[in-house]
């Protein structure tokens, strides 16, 4: 069967509110700190940790992905948000969808400028981390804890994501 189409569009704060937070230093500094050297964009994620689990930060090496990009299965956390923060500054694909009733609807795909990462809300439907370029290094800041935190959803026909014209 064909792929349904998804055209990425580029991550807005207006369009990704439902999703999750954009973390980015566009625009005016919120505090000016060490001394006047430095700009600080202060509280810029929801962060949610749930009942009995703590922050994390982890390194992801992802692998490059190409567009189109194939998707065939999207994830979500129900114990708590998840941040990607890039380590190096290339633009990556995010891919969202809303939830209907413990399922996710039609995904939509986002690409980031470079600079910019994400914090992905609690149960936020989400597809995997998806670089676009080498060297694919992320931190993540995530729920550390005993309870499950991982659903997954595979899509019974596949999406494929293209690049905003």
């Amino acid at each position: 069967m064909t792929a349904r189409q998804i055209i990425a569009r580029p991550l807005t704060q207006a369009d990704f509110a439902p999703f999750g937070d954009v973390l980015d230093a566009g625009g005016e500094a919120d505090r000016i700190i060490n001394q006047g050297l430095c700009g600080r964009y202060h509280d810029r994620a929801r962060l949610d940790f749930g009942p009995g689990g703590r922050a994390g930060i982890s390194l992801f090496r992802a692998a490059p992905r190409t567009l189109p990009y194939r998707l065939e299965m999207v994830e979500r956390h129900p114990e708590g948000s998840q941040a990607f923060i890039p380590m190096y500054e290339a633009p990556f694909l995010v891919i969202v969808a809303q939830d209907h009733g413990g399922q996710p609807g039609n995904p939509l795909a986002f690409v980031t400028t470079p600079g910019q990462g994400v914090n992905l809300h609690r149960g936020t439907w989400h597809g995997v981390l998806t670089p676009l370029s080498a060297p694919g290094l992320f931190a993540v800041v995530d729920r550390i804890g005993a309870t499950p935190n991982l659903q997954e959803h595979w899509y019974e026909d596949p999406w494929e994501v293209v690049l905003h014209p």
